[in-house]
């Protein structure tokens, strides 16, 4: 029992050094909204305490296909019977002498209310009922640090219905682990996946920054095959978690979801056979010949991380052997700082300043067209759609032979090496 209670204390001492911390943040998504589920599950290997949040998806009518059996009462026409039958019984609220209730006993008119001796409104209140047999029980909660070995938990599936999406996160972090919370960018994002289907079906897709993977999961749905990418084993670890967790939404389509490491401050793909997360040669040839679509959710907050982000961007599409169209989700967030002694989004305005070099860059086997796409869409997720949350639309287009006057020829690998004067393609 003792050594029960000392993993207790640790498990709590965790848990306050994670939640309360000064220099902690925490996504809006895990704050203001309701969740049905919203269970916490384990702690990670950093001792962070980790949750397992449901998300409801909100169909357009002909959409919703369902993924496995539904409980008996799941079907509306169950669900509406019973909801009534709870309300009828709840409006009849008897009272001691049976078949009454309070405000009936004591001789008051049905619809007037009672009044006490002092004038005060008298509000008839339902008996309790003990709780026979209860008395002097403790029901404990042990959690389990997780290993590099996690036992997955039993799952019934079969009461996962097909517009649920399960996804494992944490809650307060710090910035270097805000991959491991859920973010309103990831929603719209997702919203644009689940209103244009017919775009991205079959098709091969590439997460960059996928953090807990939800994007992924959504596009998946859809897609052939989607590359859930991101850094660090612990949150790589968490999105194959979620792609397990989500096998009654991918199974029924037979989208193929692949969980792989892909850092933007290096130069080439992780290939290493003894590497859990790392890249197959035959998954490389695929990813090049096939990509179509690269997408990305909340992943410019820091300089440093927006300018490797738009250099692996460059040099995946200068690489791929068709068309790639880029999307883009951002969250502008206004932060009041000392040096402008004003109200700015400067993580926003470098996000914007790479936009704008990205479109004017020249001279490489790529152009890139940028648009704003207006989030004119249904929205299928339950979430607070601010204005401050943008999409933004890359088309990527190889260009097959630059012209000359005097002809055209195709540039050659040694003829393009010396372009990069721009610092998006220093590779």
């Amino acid at each position: 029992m003792s050594s029960i209670l000392k993993y207790q204390s640790h498990a709590r001492a965790a848990m306050d050094q994670i939640t309360y911390r000064h220099d902690t943040v925490l996504s809006d998504i895990h704050t203001l909204l309701p969740n049905a589920r919203h269970l916490m599950t384990r702690l990670n290997r950093g001792g962070q305490p980790v949750f397992i949040s449901w998300f409801k998806i909100i169909w357009e009518d002909g959409e919703k296909q369902e993924a496995c059996n539904p409980a008996p009462l799941s079907s509306g026409e169950d669900l509406e019977k019973d909801t009534q039958e709870r309300d009828d019984s709840d409006g009849d609220t008897k009272g001691p002498d049976g078949g009454r209730n309070e405000t009936e006993a004591k001789g008051a008119p049905a619809g007037e209310p009672v009044l006490d001796d002092d004038g005060d409104l008298e509000v008839a209140r339902r008996e309790s009922v003990p709780m026979e047999g209860r008395e002097g029980r403790v029901f404990p909660i042990i959690l389990s640090q997780a290993t590099d070995e996690y036992e997955e938990e039993d799952e019934d599936e079969d009461q996962c219905p097909r517009d649920v999406i399960k996804i494992e996160h944490t809650m307060a972090t710090p910035l270097e682990d805000v991959g491991k919370q859920v973010w309103r960018a990831a929603f719209l994002l997702a919203d644009l996946i689940l209103s244009e289907p017919a775009t991205f079906r079959g098709t091969t897709v590439l997460e960059l920054g996928s953090g807990t993977g939800l994007t992924s999961v959504v596009m998946a749905i859809m897609a052939k095959t989607v590359y859930c990418t991101d850094i660090g084993d612990d949150l790589l670890s968490m999105c194959q978690r979620n792609m397990t967790l989500n096998q009654h939404l991918l199974e029924p389509t037979g989208g193929d979801m692949r969980v792989r490491e892909l850092d933007w401050l290096r130069h080439d793909l992780c290939t290493d056979g003894d590497t859990e997360f790392g890249w197959t040669e035959e998954e490389v040839a695929d990813l090049y010949d096939n990509t179509t679509f690269i997408i990305a959710a909340d992943v410019c907050y820091d300089d440093d991380l927006t300018d490797g982000f738009f250099k692996t961007v460059y040099r995946l599409c200068d690489n791929f052997h068709q068309a790639c169209t880029v999307y883009v989700a951002i969250e502008k967030r206004l932060n009041f700082t000392l040096r402008h002694m004003d109200v700015s989004c400067e993580a926003y305005d470098h996000f914007r300043h790479c936009l704008s070099e990205m479109q004017e860059m020249m001279g490489g086997r790529t152009s890139f067209k940028v648009q704003q796409v207006a989030p004119a869409f249904p929205q299928h997720l339950q979430y607070e759609r601010i204005e401050q949350l943008e999409l933004w639309k890359v088309i990527a287009t190889p260009i097959r032979a630059i012209s000359t006057g005097s002809g055209s020829f195709v540039p050659t690998d040694s003829e393009l090496a010396g372009i990069g004067s721009n610092p998006l393609g220093t590779l």
